[in-house]
């Protein structure tokens, strides 16, 4: 899958972000890194109808079924269980195929080897395995690549390929939340304690050394011994101790400018404080902000891989990375663990360190205003 950026004759852009854009452009391998990201981030937002193990498309009876959408009960094939229909197992299928045999429950292996014209099929995904479907026919645990499992398992019988895909999204997915939150709050202390300066720049500095001072890891530990891990619950504690290090850039920033001449004609205009920081000020703080965007955003991945490898992060119902590497540690004897970890987290954060080269050098006023 690959993106094509096309110009829209509708999207007509100022001729500082056209040349910013083209910069941008300029830099192939940020430019290609950027489509390579967007296209394997794209995937796995619709990981669903790629990894599941449950088919995209059941036809039973002249009936057509989304499983992937809507949950049906066993009895729904003729079966005999309420609970959610396992489509991977042989009597389900053979209800499936037959149009509710009876026999199915008892033979469903002679059943479909005498059967010669089926009433229903199943179309399943491209990889036929959810991120916690364990594979109960794997020979060992793990178990190597094979045809079923095509990066093999990991040592409870889940599927690596799967994993690796659930596993991307929810990480990139973590760090730009991650980051977003820390840039809006790092940013707009910045932004106060340098504009304003004095009593509110001198409290503010003595509030981030003590907020820096106290220990990352020892508060997730805590917070994890009272409450479960969860995703929302270890994305604000992260944010919470990442914000400062948007704040030394931001407020370097605006403390240079707010003496310039057009700063001093818009406060002599009766400006207010607020949108002569927001309007005129910010643009300025924006490439030193975007310089940090790398650092913090590779950082919450590595963030969120450390805890899950050390224990300390998501529960294991979450698709995790550095529950891979762990896994990698305690079992020497299943190399292709390490391997998916490693090409993972290093591909990943390899491109997203190319694209914040390349939007670097586009917000480069040296390169913007030459």
């Amino acid at each position: 899958m690959m993106l094509k950026f096309v110009r829209s004759p509708w999207l007509k852009l100022d001729p500082i972000a056209q040349r910013r854009w083209d910069n941008f452009r300029a830099n192939k391998r940020g430019f290609w890194s950027l489509r390579i990201f967007l296209a394997l981030y794209a995937l796995s937002l619709v990981a669903v109808v790629i990894a599941n193990d449950r088919p995209l498309l059941v036809s039973y009876n002249g009936e057509w079924l989304s499983p992937v959408v809507a949950s049906y009960a066993e009895t729904r094939f003729g079966g005999e269980f309420k609970t959610e229909a396992d489509y991977k197992d042989i009597a389900v299928q053979c209800l499936i195929r037959t149009g509710g045999v009876e026999e199915c429950l008892d033979e469903p292996e002679a059943i479909l080897e005498e059967l010669q014209e089926p009433k229903g099929w199943m179309l399943w995904p491209l990889i036929p395995w959810y991120h916690d479907t364990i594979n109960k026919a794997a020979p060992r645990l793990p178990a190597p690549p094979s045809g079923n499992n095509w990066l093999g398992t990991d040592d409870r019988g889940r599927d690596l390929l799967a994993l690796t895909i659930y596993g991307f999204r929810l990480s990139v997915t973590f760090g730009l939340i991650v980051t977003g939150f820390a840039a809006v709050i790092g940013v707009l202390s910045g932004a106060a304690q340098g504009y304003f300066g004095g009593m509110v720049d001198l409290v503010f500095q003595r509030f981030i050394e003590v907020w820096a001072a106290i220990p990352f890891l020892y508060i997730v530990m805590i917070m994890s011994s009272i409450f479960p891990p969860n995703f929302l619950m270890l994305t604000a504690i992260v944010a919470l101790f990442t914000w400062t290090s948007f704040v030394g850039v931001a407020r370097a920033e605006f403390l240079r400018a707010r003496n310039f001449e057009y700063v001093a004609a818009a406060r002599a205009l009766g400006v207010n404080d607020w949108v002569i920081m927001v309007r005129h000020l910010l643009p300025n703080a924006m490439v030193a902000t975007l310089t940090m965007l790398p650092f913090v955003l590779t950082g919450a991945i590595s963030t969120l891989a450390i805890l899950d490898f050390l224990g300390f992060g998501l529960s294991e119902s979450y698709p995790s990375l550095g529950e891979i590497g762990l896994q990698a540690k305690n079992n020497l004897q299943a190399p292709w663990l390490g391997l998916t970890a490693f090409f993972t987290l290093s591909i990943m954060l390899s491109l997203l360190v190319f694209i914040f080269e390349a939007v670097r050098d586009a917000f480069d006023p040296r390169k913007t205003f030459q």
